[in-house]
């Protein structure tokens, strides 16, 4: 099981996240790459941290709300949404070439991740941006209990796919993610952090916040670097995907 988190999401003078104290326990850092935070530095900044400690590099483009942190859903022609990912992917891939490298992957963020997990055109739009920029780059998607459709609907583009569970965040009924607007939405302790990884590895499937069992399989564990515990949920967290 891999652990990836969202990571170079400061801004100018603005710092978000502990990326260099969170980046030696994961595998894959997801870089933003301007629209929703970031700026060319910090992506740069960023892409050397991750090159130093053998960290596959992927992409995290996001709606262009730098305001909302990529949080709000905008509503963008399909032609329109194209562009704008495929503008972010380009961006961060250049930095990554100066350096000798390139992107491995491509995780959508916020209310984008969210909006293709429901929506069909939407879903299409970003394969087809990945497909046309980076065809030998997996798209990092939901695992949810239709991952079936989500496999059929990629093969229809040509690309891969890596389904991705979450560490810190609470479950709906439906097995999305519970608004963070909603009290208990993120896990706040690192036991329940290592419970909800501990039943995703061993049983396949999380426990929503009804009580309900929701079955999901995942290639990754999503941890985020700007909670206070972010260090020390990351060392566990490693600790215990190790261990299984």
């Amino acid at each position: 099981m891999k652990l990836n988190c969202d990571m170079g999401e400061s801004f100018g003078a603005w710092t978000k996240g502990m990326d260099a104290d969170v980046m030696p326990f994961i595998d894959m850092a997801n870089i933003a790459c301007g629209f929703h935070a970031s700026d060319p530095l910090t992506m740069d900044h960023t892409v050397k941290m991750a090159i130093a400690e053998s960290v596959t590099i992927g992409a995290h483009p996001g709606y262009p709300d730098l305001l909302g942190f990529g949080r709000r859903e905008l509503d963008c022609r399909p032609d329109e949404l194209k562009a704008i990912l495929v503008y972010q992917m380009a961006a961060l891939d250049g930095i990554c070439r100066t350096h000798g490298t390139a992107i491995q992957y491509v995780k959508p963020h916020g209310a984008l991740y969210n909006k293709m997990m429901v929506d069909h055109t939407t879903l299409s739009v970003v394969m087809a941006a990945v497909r046309d920029y980076a065809p030998h780059c997996p798209l990092v998607v939901m695992a949810t209990p239709e991952a079936d459709e989500v496999l059929d609907r990629a093969r229809e583009y040509g690309i891969d796919v890596w389904f991705e569970a979450f560490s810190d965040r609470a479950y709906t009924d439906e097995g999305r993610l519970v608004k963070r607007s909603v009290r208990g939405a993120v896990h706040e302790s690192t036991d329940a952090i290592e419970r909800q990884v501990t039943q995703i590895m061993t049983e396949g499937c999380v426990t929503s916040i009804t009580g309900k069992r929701i079955p999901i399989k995942a290639d990754t564990i999503c941890i985020h670097g700007d909670s206070h515990h972010a260090v020390d949920a990351a060392r566990h967290m490693r600790q215990v995907v190790q261990s299984q």
